[in-house]
This record gives C-alpha cells, sequence and structure tokens, in this order.
C-alpha cells in the first residue's frame, strides 16, 4: 500500500474507544497548553496583521477566529489561529531526527471540527491521530538536513485529521494528502539567519494548505498518485527515502502525543535546559554576576546548529530571533533570573548593557553530547570566575520534558498566566472545565464562544 494511503486508511480508522485515558488525558493538557498560548499571543503585531486580512472573508461555511466572533472560511480560520498557538514559541514540542510542535495541528482541528460540527470525541481522535502522523514522519526522516522546514510534515498530519473531521473516505483522504503535498513545501530558510514573522506563521499556513486541500476532496478533487514514493515525490525530491514502522494502536504501539513536551519557558526546545542550568549557576553565585569572566555552553548539534552558530544570535533583532538566540536567552536568564514573555519586547533584547554581556557568551559544539539527544536535550553551561574558580552545570531533561512532564496544575497555572490580560478568573475557570470534559461535548461553539474578547 502506497503511504498516502496507509495513513489515509489510519485516519478513517483510528477510533476513540483505542485510546487510552492517559491519551485521552493528554490532549485535554494538549488543548489548554495551545489556548493559553494563542491568546497570550493575540495582542501582538503578527497576529493583528493575519487577522486583518482574515476578516475580509465570511463564510456561511465557517469557523472563528480565536478571541472574536468572526467566521472565516476554516482555511484562514486556520492560519489565523495556528498563527496564534505558535507565535509566543511556547507551544508543546517533539523532538527526534526531526524537531516539531505538533500542537500546531490543533488549528487545523478546530477549524475543520467547528465547521462541521464534530463532536468533542471526534476532536480528540483527530488530535491524536495528528500527533502521531507528524511524529512518526519526525521519526522516520530529517528534513532540515536537506533544507527543508519541519512543517512540511504539517501538511500530511492537519489534512489527515481535517480529512477525518470532514467525513472524508480513505480516497478521498488520500487525494487531500497529495494535494496539501505537492502544492504547500515550505524551505528551512524561514528558520536561517535574522528570522521574520513569517516564523510563526510557517505551519499556519501548511494548515490553510491542509484544511484547503480537504475541502477540495470533500467534493471530487483528486490529487496526483504517488505523493510519497513517485519518481518526482516527496521521497525522490525533499525527505530521502524512509520506511514508517507501526502507528498508535498497531501492533500495540503506543500514542505519540504521551512522548511529546510541553514547555515550561516561553523560548526554542533546545534551550529549555539551558534556562534551567543558568538558573542554578545563578543561584549560587546569588544573583552576582560581577565576578563572572566568561560564560560558555557547550551544546549538541541541533542545538548549536538551531540556535547557536549564526551570528545574528548574539545581536538579535526581532523577537523570533531572540528566542531563537541561545546566547541571548542564558544572557537574559543569567542577567534578569528569569526568563519570560517580556525578555523578548523590543526593549529588553536591543538593552546595550544586556547585549555587551551576551556577547562574552560562547557556544561550542560537543560532539560527546550528541549521543544523549534526541532522548534528551543536553546542555552544559560552565561560569569562569575573575577569582579563577569554574562553576559547571548540566540539565538534560527539563520540567515538561516527557521524562519529567508538568502537573495538571502547572498546566492550567500556565494557561492562566497567558490568559489572564483577556479572561476573568470565573471564564478561565469555564473554559478549564470545557477542554477538561472534551470528550463530553457536542461541538466546539460553546469554546469559541468563551474565547471571544468583546
Amino acid at each position: 500500500m502506497e503511504l498516502a494511503a496507509r495513513l489515509a486508511h489510519y485516519a478513517t480508522d483510528l477510533r476513540y474507544e483505542q485510546l487510552p485515558p492517559e491519551t485521552v488525558h493528554e490532549v485535554k493538557r494538549r488543548w489548554i497548553d495551545s489556548i493559553g498560548c494563542a491568546l497570550g499571543a493575540w495582542r501582538s503585531e503578527t497576529a493583528q496583521i493575519v487577522r486583518k486580512v482574515a476578516e475580509q472573508v465570511q463564510s456561511g461555511y465557517g469557523a472563528t477566529l480565536i478571541g472574536t466572533r468572526h467566521q472565516a472560511s476554516p482555511d484562514w480560520a486556520a492560519f489565523v489561529n495556528g498563527l496564534l498557538i505558535r507565535y509566543l514559541d511556547y507551544n508543546d514540542t517533539y523532538l527526534s531526527r526531526e524537531p516539531a510542535h505538533p500542537s500546531d495541528n490543533l488549528a487545523a482541528v478546530m477549524a475543520a471540527a467547528e465547521a462541521e460540527g464534530a463532536e468533542g470525541k471526534e476532536v480528540i481522535v483527530a488530535t491524536v491521530l495528528a500527533y502521531e502522523i507528524q511524529c512518526r514522519l519526525c521519526d522516520a526522516a530529517s528534513l532540515r538536513a536537506r533544507g527543508w522546514d519541519h512543517v512540511n510534515y504539517g501538511l500530511f498530519s492537519a489534512s489527515a485529521a481535517a480529512s477525518r473531521l470532514m467525513g472524508l473516505s480513505p480516497e478521498a483522504t488520500r487525494h487531500a494528502l497529495s494535494i496539501a503535498g505537492v502544492s504547500g513545501l515550505a524551505l528551512r530558510q524561514t528558520r536561517v539567519g535574522e528570522l521574520s514573522m513569517w516564523k510563526g506563521c510557517a505551519f499556519a499556513n501548511a494548515s490553510r494548505h491542509a484544511v484547503f486541500a480537504s475541502w477540495l476532496a470533500q467534493y471530487g478533487m483528486t490529487g496526483p498518485s504517488e505523493l510519497f514514493e513517485g519518481k518526482m515525490g516527496f521521497m525522490k525530491q525533499v525527505s530521502g527515502e524512509f520506511t514508517l514502522g507501526a502507528l498508535g494502536g498497531e501492533q500495540g504501539q503506543p500514542f505519540m502525543i504521551n512522548e511529546t513536551y510541553i514547555k515550561y519557558f516561553p523560548v526554542e526546545y533546545h534551550a529549555q535546559s539551558a534556562v534551567w542550568a543558568a538558573l542554578a549557576l545563578r543561584d549560587q553565585l546569588n544573583g552576582d554576576l560581577s565576578q563572572v569572566e566568561a560564560v560558555e555552553i557547550d551544546t549538541f548539534e541541533a542545538s548549536y546548529s538551531i540556535i547557536g552558530s549564526e551570528p545574528e544570535k548574539w545581536a538579535p533583532r526581532s523577537r523570533e530571533t531572540a528566542d531563537h538566540s541561545l546566547p541571548y536567552i542564558v544572557g537574559v536568564t543569567l542577567v534578569d533570573g528569569h526568563v519570560d514573555l517580556d525578555s523578548f519586547e523590543e526593549s529588553r533584547y536591543t538593552d546595550p548593557a544586556l547585549l555587551q554581556f551576551v556577547r562574552r557568551i560562547v557556544v561550542r559544539h560537543d560532539p560527546a553530547l550528541d549521543a544523549d539527544y534526541p532522548a534528551g536535550i543536553p546542555n552544559r553551561i560552565t561560569l569562569r570566575l575573575r577569582d579563577g574558580r569554574v562553576l559547571t552545570e548540566q540539565n538534560t531533561f527539563p520540567r515538561g520534558h516527557a521524562r519529567n512532564p508538568m502537573s495538571d496544575e502547572e498546566v492550567e497555572a500556565k494557561f492562566r498566566r497567558l490568559t489572564e490580560w483577556a479572561l476573568s478568573p470565573a471564564r478561565q475557570d469555564e473554559v478549564l472545565r470545557f477542554l477538561w470534559n472534551l470528550e463530553a461535548q457536542a461541538s466546539l461553539q460553546p469554546l469559541m464562544e468563551l474565547l471571544a474578547l468583546s
């Protein structure tokens, strides 16, 4: 069976009754986390831009833009809501041959589910299968190594989820995957050098393509054959040859959503452990950095390549570059004693005194650390002090990692911090109550009404 057909059958065959309680519970945690991230990003300039465009689109077959009562077409709703979920770089992560943010898929799930009036159990199934497909593809082959962006795998996971919610047959779902795959490929240049607003939009655009492709397939549009295996297909042109193993629920395989990580800090995931190491070292100095002569960071290849090697990382000119800069993240953590959303305001990442300290930070690739990745994210920080002392701290499994997970209470607390500007405590309680009982909901419409800010 061609891979696209196999994924299509998986998308149509998966049943709620196959999901273990811990998997259903994890879905609810990811929805809570992602809605928090979305409202946390709602006031950003990038979010305002995409809303202005999407609000010019109105559809009877529509889905709501988070924070509004406006119903755009579902593809545009997926784009706007996808940008909101991704913008702060605070949504969840999966690390493998290809890193990813699988909760990016929730924008497509949300849009298709609302447009179709899908019930909560179907929303849960669509979420699980989206995570499953994207994470298994990330296990199979690296895209960044070949110059392509990780969001390309989202074309398949998001279109599978949207097709499921639209009630497509396996054959129509295969066509949707093929249409999305051949039409929406994204270059890795999005995440190289000085980063732009588009960084947060890249997967949102994949979701837009995915929902649009599923929508067309719903009405009979066909897509190319041999999407993955063809002579001009995905494996030949993008990923290289790979074999996809068993998916969740097949041959006793667990579901991948339980292997992904919720972010404790609003920074690129490879830097999460570096923040913990920096905080531990600052505590040893009682916050007195006057003794520090040099800061050295030893890290693994993926971290070095993505967030620790380019000159722009030592003098960020955008929020997107700052939250993807290992030296900046470590520097601001050491200086301020914390890292939060304010750490990535323009006034902070352009502060001359802070940047002077950041310029003293050296980042090195230590090949010995590569063996611990992607099972862990080992970062080692060394402080060389003026009196000759050397302090070293290493962290491999930061809070939020699958081997060191955040508690439900911590996930709720993060949601409340991110949404307190927009939702009263009583409204926050209502949203949480809805999501903790997602399997009992008749549709997502009440949730979208609870998130309306006016």
